[in-house]
């Protein structure tokens, strides 16, 4: 494909090769990867747990889905990065505006999956719970999530990915570390291999998650 398109810009697979060896046999890339995995790992804890508390209230109560679920489908596909600067200005220039703009990416995602699978708990499940007195507690734990697990962990596969690509994207505007960083900085340098590299890297690195959380959801459904 490259030899087709102009090779300073697209480079050869041999190119790209090395770029990649150069790149994980240097610690700038795992000093960098640290600061990323640590900011995608906060966003998507802070945005996941947001998310569940606001999909079970979603999902838990018809005022709740009747007055604010229009509001989250609205926002959802929203473009994240119009709200970058709002949170430089209300976290400051360091990871926290990263960790924020993941996290915001990765809430309504989450959210909605948690409250289209409360609505999918099958109600004589509820009738068994509320037949042994559970208290509100205990039907969660021991209804509602063991019940809609799978939905769960697709919401959470789906916002983990947003909330890389939001952390990414943050990190290529206004940053001095991270993977973001690397890849405008290549770019801007003008190395093609290097950058292709990252986005190789990046790309095998938010796979190998996205199969582990994939792993996570097949083993509920065979229990």
């Amino acid at each position: 494909m490259s030899g087709l398109l102009y090779e300073d810009v697209v480079p050869g697979l041999p190119q790209i090769t090395a770029g990649l060896y150069r790149l994980l046999t240097t610690t700038e890339f795992y000093v960098n990867l640290k600061v990323t995995a640590g900011e995608i790992l906060a966003a998507s804890l802070i945005g996941g747990l947001t998310g569940m508390i606001a999909g079970l209230s979603l999902g838990g109560s018809y005022f709740m889905e009747r007055a604010f679920e229009r509001y989250f489908y609205y926002l959802g596909p929203t473009p994240k990065i119009i709200f970058f600067p709002l949170m430089i200005m209300w976290f400051g220039v360091g990871s926290g505006s990263k960790v924020a703009m993941g996290a915001v990416s990765c809430f309504f995602p989450v959210a909605l999956a948690v409250a289209a699978g409360m609505r999918r708990i099958p109600p004589i499940l509820i009738r068994v719970g509320e037949s042994f007195r559970a208290n509100r507690w205990q039907m969660l734990t021991k209804v509602h999530l063991p019940a809609m697990r799978e939905p769960v962990v697709n919401g959470f596969r789906l916002g983990f990915g947003v909330a890389l690509i939001g952390v990414l994207l943050a990190e290529t505007k206004l940053s001095n570390q991270g993977l973001g960083f690397l890849v405008i900085q290549n770019y801007q340098r003008f190395d093609m291999p290097g950058m292709y590299a990252l986005l190789i890297a990046i790309f095998v690195i938010a796979v190998a998650v996205n199969a582990a959380l994939g792993r996570l959801s097949r083993g509920g459904r065979r229990r």
